[in-house]
């Protein structure tokens, strides 16, 4: 039965190591000696040593200058902008190189021991200030290149260049998500379909899955559709899969377009509305109200979310479970979306998430040919006909055993192994809980559930919960060449090479299409009220006109398509599934004969819970 509906980024860090870089940059190159930059001082003293000591001796020349009155006067030297501005003489020292010639022109001076001792006074006297003008300039030098142009680059720096970090890191911090796109995933193994079909529903669309929208349309309900109607909301479609209530198509301009329920994020999009269920007790003319109160984002179909598929991806398949859907690339990658439940509830997507509400990469895979899914489990067939499995395995459907108490070991995808009869896998199909193998010989290989012989042997058959986890060929189906096969919760059918359809498994809801009257003992197990229960050997379905060429199934019904593109359609009919427009179930495979599809080539048909889909040729 179809599931129960239910119901940022981190902003980007400062540039710290920048400004760190930068403020270092200023330490190392700068000699503060104002006292209006303390703080930045200190840490010149620290960083660096070398300054210190011409500081210190700066000021240790200073000291007598105090005491002596003309080198107070010599003040306005320091304030001569011609020797601040003075670059060269810094560099080539011209006085410091004098200093031998004041120092023989002293020992000239002091040869002349005659003069007074004031003269030799005075000529000491103004050798000591020459030194010390020479310090002062040289240290005003200093202060000019040295602390004057850190505080114009400290202020630039502080005003202007650490906020600049700050949006660079901004503008940088999407560019991570677009580069995937960039990245090709491989080279073209698999084509898209090209077929475009004009697509009709039909069944009780409460959930959204006929995709007509929430509102009438040509003065019809999008909800409680009794025979096939076209969908108006769709065109372009080359491919549909039905889910236990949502759907999925590919459009030929490369696009999945979803609809239904999306409780569990199988739609691959953000369908919130503000809106709300009408009240049940709410009075209403039914025949003038136009609103459904459907949501209208979930039932009318709307591109899935592509933000993290890489650019010029295109898609060539689409299947949908019951609560997740899974598209296939030309390139042989797998994208999927929603979760996997088992006997418990919701059981995961992967180990680590519950619910992808967004397409993802199934990394696991690679070069894969084609895609099948039950209710909660999915089969992919690569380029060296490799099976591979994963999703829900508590009725042996992944032909693995779980070690896992909770059962999430089946989440990850893992190859079935080597094939019965040295099979080479052609095509993959599955039931709601059992899957199906086509070789390139045209048998069969079937595994999972087999209480109701939907695997069409009788191992396991009639007992609660039976099922078979090691793959086997259906040897019922040896003397016939399939060519198309489908599964539904506890009937399958197929196709062989004649256009004969084959049927097998559940009969009390006229699952199989056989009258009531032609089961036996020999293929048949009847209940303890002598009534037939299950078709356990294949068995022809009679009286059809035309070439059985595909095969579909829903939960209890199903449908076959002729060569020619008539379709039939059988079983529990309850929601107007079958297109017969009526409720009572329909025992046997019935030629679907309305307006709408009377002269159209049918091509397609696919089935969900409570609802249909077919697909058309366009008309010339």
């Amino acid at each position: 039965m179809p599931p129960k509906r239910a119901a940022a980024t981190q902003a980007a860090k400062e540039n710290a190591p920048a400004a760190k870089t930068t403020t270092k940059k200023l330490k190392t190159t700068t000699t503060v000696t104002k006292k209006t930059t303390a703080k930045v001082a200190k840490k010149d003293d620290d960083e660096e040593p070398k300054a210190a000591p011409k500081t210190a001796a700066a000021k240790k020349a200073a000291a007598p200058k105090k005491a002596a009155a003309p080198k107070k006067a010599a003040a306005p030297k320091k304030a001569a902008a011609p020797k601040k501005a003075a670059a060269p003489k810094k560099a080539a020292a011209p006085k410091k190189a004098a200093a031998p010639k004041q120092t023989a022109a002293a020992k000239k001076a002091a040869a002349k021991a005659a003069e007074d001792s004031d003269k030799e006074n005075s000529v000491a006297g103004a050798k000591r200030k020459r030194e010390e003008d020479e310090e002062e300039e040289e240290s005003a030098d200093e202060k000019q290149a040295n602390g004057t142009r850190p505080l114009i680059k400290r202020a630039k720096t502080d005003e202007d260049e650490a906020p600049k970090p700050a949006p660079k890191k901004a503008k940088a911090a999407p560019k991570p998500k677009p580069e995937p796109k960039k990245k090709p995933l491989g080279k073209v193994i698999n084509e898209a379909p090209t077929q475009v079909m004009d697509i009709f529903v039909f069944g009780e669309g409460t959930s959204g899955e006929l995709g007509l929208g929430s509102m009438k349309y040509d003065g019809k309900k999008p909800i409680d559709v009794k025979r096939p109607r076209i969908n108006h909301n769709l065109s372009g479609v080359v491919q549909v899969a039905c889910g236990g209530m949502h759907v999925a198509a590919l459009t030929k301009d490369n696009k999945i377009l979803t609809w239904g329920v999306n409780d569990q994020g199988a739609l691959g999009r953000d369908t919130t509305w503000a809106g709300g269920l009408r009240d049940a007790d709410e009075e209403s003319d039914s025949d003038d109200d136009d609103d459904t109160g459907l949501n209208p984002k979930e039932s009318t179909p709307g591109e899935i979310d592509t933000t993290d598929v890489p650019e010029g991806t295109t898609w060539v398949q689409v299947v949908a479970s019951d609560s997740a859907t899974f598209a296939l690339t030309a390139t042989g990658h797998v994208f999927g979306w929603g979760t996997f439940r088992s006997n418990e509830g919701i059981l995961g997507f992967t180990k680590d998430v519950m619910v992808q509400t967004t397409p993802a990469l199934v990394t696991q895979l690679s070069k894969i040919k084609q895609l099948a899914v039950g209710s909660n489990h999915v089969l992919a067939l690569d380029e060296k006909n490799k099976v591979f499995a994963w999703g829900a395995g508590q009725q042996g459907q992944l032909g693995r055993r779980l070690i896992e108490r909770d059962g999430n070991g089946g989440l990850y995808p893992a190859s079935i192994g080597t094939l019965p009869g040295r099979a080479k896998a052609a095509k993959i199909a599955c039931g709601s809980y059992h899957s199906f193998i086509i070789d390139t010989k045209g048998r069969v290989i079937a595994w999972g559930l087999n209480n109701y012989a939907e695997l069409g042997v009788e191992t396991e058959a009639g007992t609660d919960g039976g099922f078979n986890l090691k793959p086997q060929l259906v040897d019922s189906l040896k003397e016939y060449n399939i060519v198309d096969i489908a599964g539904g919760e506890h009937h399958s059918l197929a196709a062989n090479d004649k256009g004969e359809l084959l049927t097998w498994g559940r009969i009390d809801g006229h699952q199989v299409g056989h009258p009531s009257g032609s089961f036996t003992e020999e293929n048949t197990i009847f209940d303890e009220k002598d009534k037939p229960r299950i078709l356990v050997q294949p068995a022809v379905v009679p009286e059809i006109e035309g070439k059985i060429v595909h095969v579909a199934a829903g939960t209890d019904h199903s449908f076959a398509i002729t060569e020619d593109g008539k379709v039939y359609s059988w079983g529990f009919s309850a929601n107007y599934q079958t297109g017969q427009g009526t409720t009572d179930d329909i025992e046997t495979p019935t030629l679907i004969d309305n307006s709408a599809i009377r002269d159209r080539k049918i091509i397609f048909a696919g089935a969900g819970g409570q609802y249909s889909i077919l697909g058309a040729e366009p008309k010339e």
